[in-house]
């Protein structure tokens, strides 16, 4: 969330940055809330200091015997009290829609951050290895939605039978290799100073809040009658470990990671993200977060994604880094990097992580402080960032279409071997 004072004194700053991240801002309404809220807690405070001399005053006038004048007072109290319950019930009201329009108004993108209107205008950063060249080898790849079920990895049609589509049923080594990724890629973070965490695959509202899906994105969560939600990632948990902390300076930064399924509702479109495991209700990720002090949290989140840059080289997936313009970062980020794995079957890069330094706009929702005494005092809010580490549906079907054979079987990438058992190659069953 925006910090309101900073939105008071940046108006013209604001409406900029929301026109070049396509998001509405009624700067008319935000100054007029915000002036009568002030109007209102000046009319409630001296209301307040009034009734705090009358209230002293009562005492000595009885002390005095003026009895009439004592009575005179009490009832006075009891009309400022009227009255500030009358400020305080407006006072809510207007604070409460001020709350609304800045939980639901997106962060402030970076400075760095490349002013445009989509993903169009995303410029490409680097590229990391070369795509296969399947003509040369004699042979058209397939893609992984035709390799799975003919290798008995994917099941379709029995997920719809079970769940309905846009779910998916692995099996035999779809399965195994499904769970060899998630602690392969678990152990790999691990190894280079993430904290692992195993989250619950729900969370309340308040969670939810606190990383910026509630109130604005509802309709894109699974909920219960409960009031619980299916998690979308595990930023959201990772995030919120510390909501309303304050957390010492020399603690950060703090590295977490944590594999959990994910859930969402709104899965896009129609098209050919809808075949195979690219876009689907439910898929299994692990995330990155980091708890950052706000002058080494741009370095932070140039380090993650590295980390998860490192993922895709021990793979031996072809990539791309992009950096996401203003029309095209998620609500809650300053400055993103998306990470885009080479997938035949599109001829194409497509996203699998995304990294995003969020500044101190999750903190500020989730109440996240920290202290440093040797540099400023009283404490501050933090920054957070968040990374996928990676998604690991995404990344199968990155390894079935890149080390296809001739013959249909798949080759396991070499630092897979040890997690699927000393197998090398996925065959028919």
């Amino acid at each position: 969330m925006l910090d309101i004072r900073f939105v008071r004194e940046n108006q013209e700053a604001v409406a900029e940055a929301m026109k070049n991240r396509n998001a509405s801002w009624d700067a008319a309404r935000f100054t007029e809330l915000d002036e009568k809220r002030r109007e209102v807690i000046a009319k409630e405070e001296s209301m307040q200091a009034e009734r705090n001399a009358a209230s002293k005053s009562i005492g000595k006038m009885m002390a005095e015997g003026k009895q009439d004048e004592a009575e005179a007072a009490k009832e006075r109290v009891r009309v400022i009290n009227d009255e500030i319950a009358t400020y305080g019930a407006e006072r809510d009201a207007v604070e409460a829609e001020l709350t609304q329009m800045l939980l639901t108004t997106p962060n402030m993108p970076s400075d760095t951050t490349p002013v445009g209107a989509d993903e169009n205008d995303n410029p490409e950063i680097r590229r990391w290895g070369t795509p296969r060249d399947f003509a040369a080898e004699g042979f058209e790849p397939q893609a992984h939605w035709d390799l799975g079920p003919a290798l008995g990895m994917i099941d379709f049609e029995r997920a719809v039978k079970l769940a309905a589509s846009r779910f998916v049923l692995l099996g035999g080594q779809g399965a195994r290799l499904e769970r060899a990724l998630i602690n392969f890629m678990a152990d790999t973070h691990t190894s280079r100073g993430y904290k692992e965490w195993w989250c619950p695959a729900m969370a309340n509202a308040e969670t939810l809040t606190g990383t910026g899906q509630l109130p604005k994105f509802e309709d894109d969560l699974f909920k219960t009658r409960e009031g619980l939600y299916l998690i979308p990632t595990a930023e959201v948990q990772l995030t919120n470990i510390h909501a309303g902390e304050v957390l010492d300076a020399d603690q950060l930064p703090l590295k977490y990671c944590a594999f959990t399924p994910c859930f969402r509702e709104e899965a896009g479109s129609a098209g050919r993200d809808t075949r195979g495991l690219i876009r689907v209700h439910q898929f299994d990720k692990v995330e990155m977060v980091k708890y950052a002090k706000p002058e080494e949290s741009y370095d932070d989140l140039e380090s993650m994604v590295a980390d998860a840059e490192n993922i895709l080289q021990l793979l031996g997936l072809p990539y791309r880094v992009i950096s996401l313009c203003t029309g095209d970062i998620g609500f809650s980020a300053a400055k993103t990097y998306d990470l885009e794995v080479w997938l035949p079957s599109y001829n194409n890069y497509k996203e699998i992580s995304s990294c995003s330094n969020c500044t101190d706009f999750q903190a500020r929702r989730a109440n996240i402080k920290y202290r440093d005494p040797e540099n400023f005092k009283g404490t501050r809010y933090l920054h957070t960032l968040n990374g996928s580490g990676l998604a690991v549906g995404r990344t199968m079907a990155a390894i079935m279409e890149n080390y296809q054979q001739p013959d249909g079987s798949i080759k396991v990438p070499e630092v897979l071997v040890p997690y699927m058992g000393g197998l090398e190659v996925i065959s028919a069953e």
